[in-house]
């Protein structure tokens, strides 16, 4: 059984019986502050815990909680390499706490990981590379005030993947949000890169005059001029 496949709680807490568990939190003592934001920090690692607290320790807008109170932190900051199988299970944990919003500070994160965390219900997002003390504060300030924040590039990419799921949801068959079909959109793509009515018969199987055909549908049904007003229609819809 792993370190994240606890009973009990999500977030257990430590006890004289033995060391904290892997996932810890810790708090700075200080006279209570409400205006402060409460934070619980998880970490398989404890190096990766430790150079997260010592960070945020420092800042006056952070109170972070102990182990027997970080089921009630506003943010919780999850530290990883990796989102693998027992990280995913903290993240769910979490989510079924409506008293937290979740972060992520994570080392490699790949389109397929990037859907998971956020099917897991974690807000933002952090590369690792780039958690210092300034940035890691702005993480958890955006989450306390119900912002999402991602990297850039990881952005684009989730807005990619949503894009294909709304396409796939609207006509599994091909039907794209601007009423093109597959076969419609890979001929125009064609016509953007040059290829004339016999090279795209050529690479489709298609016969010239079925490309004909297709094409003029296409310029017809969107009430287009040509075949450059019909590229560069689907161009400015993102659709090639």
């Amino acid at each position: 059984m792993s370190s994240f496949e606890q009973g009990g709680p999500a977030v257990p807490a430590a006890t004289s019986a033995g060391p904290a568990p892997a996932w810890a939190s810790h708090r700075t003592p200080s006279a209570d502050r409400p205006e402060r934001v409460t934070v619980a920090v998880y970490a398989a690692d404890p190096v990766l815990r430790l150079g997260v607290v010592q960070q945020l320790r420092q800042r006056p807008e952070i109170d972070l909680l102990a182990d027997a109170d970080a089921e009630r932190a506003e943010v919780s900051l999850v530290v990883v390499d990796q989102v693998d199988d027992d990280v995913a299970a903290l993240l769910h944990r979490l989510r079924h706490n409506t008293a937290t919003r979740t972060g992520l500070v994570v080392a490699t994160l790949g389109s397929g990981s990037l859907q998971r965390v956020i099917e897991c219900g974690v807000a933002a997002v952090l590369r690792r590379a780039e958690a210092d003390q300034d940035q890691l504060l702005r993480l958890v300030l955006a989450i306390a005030n119900g912002e999402g924040v991602l990297p850039g590039d990881l952005l684009g990419k989730l807005l990619s993947h949503v894009g294909s799921l709304q396409r796939s949801a609207l006509d599994p068959r091909g039907l794209s949000l601007s009423t093109l079909t597959t076969r419609e959109a890979d001929m125009l793509r064609m016509v953007s890169e040059g290829l004339d009515t016999a090279e795209i018969a050529r690479k489709t199987s298609y016969s010239e005059r079925t490309v004909k055909n297709i094409l003029h549908e296409v310029i017809t049904r969107l009430q287009l001029r040509n075949r450059a007003h019909a590229v560069g229609y689907a161009l400015r819809n993102g659709l090639i």
